[in-house]
């Protein structure tokens, strides 16, 4: 049966792979966006997760296009990468409060829909180096080591309902954001990769697929890696 999906930031990148994956498996897909255009297929709702007023709006739109969103992917998040004794303190509070309270938002507004119908997933999008850290990235590593104290408590909150609550971590993908790095910085990164590669968005897009299907009924609070090796232990 076809389910209401809303994918946070799925106009590009990875957000846009796994919009693609859910709707290829049958599902109705809705993707939010702050800047640019919606993508080709896919139902667009333009939406800050930085404003609890825009999220309301945008739940609302989904609602009414697709019925009561019954997966949530919450992949929207910002870098804003530097080393922390020159970091301006917008630079902190403005990543925590896109990529982690962000999805504290969407979360909110989700759960209410799927524990009346006890019934629901929900998959947060962190990172390899929200387990393993980065220097430079004091404020994004913090965010997404966030998502997964905050996905395992929700887990627990939700598992008497049946949602189940779990956390992507990808390492390095071939995105624009790391289409930036320098060929050097890309080599270094690609060295430090047991399976000596970055992965493709869609690589990703299938782990999620996996958490929002049956096959996972029985998984909630885990964070599954997608990293090639490169956080393994962590």
């Amino acid at each position: 049966m076809s389910r209401s999906v809303l994918v946070t930031g799925g106009n590009r990148g990875i957000g846009l792979a796994i919009a693609r994956e859910l709707a290829a498996a049958g599902d109705a897909v809705a993707v939010t966006y702050r800047s640019g255009e919606p993508p080709e297929g896919l139902f667009g709702v333009r939406c800050d997760v930085t404003s609890t007023e825009d999220v309301d709006a945008a739940f609302g739109k989904v609602e009414a296009e697709q019925g009561p969103v019954e997966v949530l992917v919450a992949n929207a998040g910002i870098t804003k990468d530097t080393l922390l004794a020159i970091m301006a303190e917008d630079a902190f509070t403005s990543v925590l409060d896109t990529n982690l309270t962000g999805a504290f938002r969407v979360a909110k507004r989700a759960t209410k829909g799927m524990m009346r119908k006890r019934s629901g997933r929900i998959v947060l999008v962190s990172s390899v180096v929200g387990l393993s850290g980065s220097a430079g990235q004091t404020n994004y590593a913090a965010s997404k080591a966030g998502m997964v104290g905050f996905a395992r408590s929700l887990a627990r909150e939700l598992g008497s309902r049946n949602v189940t609550v779990n956390v992507v971590a990808p390492g390095f993908v071939d995105t624009d954001m790391t289409a930036v790095l320098s060929e050097d910085q890309q080599k270094a990164i690609t060295a430090s990769v047991p399976l000596g590669r970055i992965a493709r968005p869609e690589e990703i897009a299938k782990a999620v697929r996996f958490l929002a299907s049956d096959d996972a009924s029985y998984i909630t609070g885990a964070v599954l890696p997608v990293d090639g090796g490169l956080g393994m232990g962590h």
